[in-house]
């Protein structure tokens, strides 16, 4: 068993290790070689398509990153899986879009529009998940 003092040295060193790995691992995170957002490579047509995906509250319905609603597609690697034809598709359709039982909104977006969205989720899909896309949510693998 511990003495008092023992006890005090022991969880004051345990204290200052885990401190010390914690800021280290915020350091080593924030590095600029470890950036994996390729913010760089941000333009006019994706920052529409957020604004797109913000303004017709998409996450109350899909997930991308695997934040937002379950109700419908993860979003993140859309594009690779449907190609962007296909959303384009799906997005200037004038008729609500209904696979499997699950309502889409008709958006009837203009073609400017629906290229601005498939650019922000060409954008999103690019970004280096570390293997997350592969245990996202079981919706992931929905074909829509």
């Amino acid at each position: 068993m511990l003495s008092k003092s023992q006890a005090r040295a022991f969880f004051l060193g345990g204290t200052f290790v885990t401190f010390t790995i914690f800021i280290g691992l915020t350091i080593y995170s924030f590095m600029p070689q470890n950036d994996q957002s390729f913010d760089e490579k941000i333009d006019v047509r994706i920052v529409r398509g957020k604004e797109i995906w913000e303004s017709n509250n998409c996450m109350g319905c899909h997930t991308i990153l695997g934040e937002g609603g379950y109700y419908a597609p993860e979003l993140t690697k859309v594009v690779d899986r449907r190609g962007e034809a296909y959303i384009k598709a799906v997005l200037m359709s004038k008729e609500p879009w209904q696979p499997r039982g699950r309502k889409m909104v008709a958006y009837a977006m203009t073609e400017q529009d629906a290229e601005a969205m498939v650019a922000y989720l060409n954008w999103i899909g690019k970004i280096d998940l570390n293997g997350f896309d592969r245990v996202v949510s079981p919706l992931a693998k929905d074909k829509q």
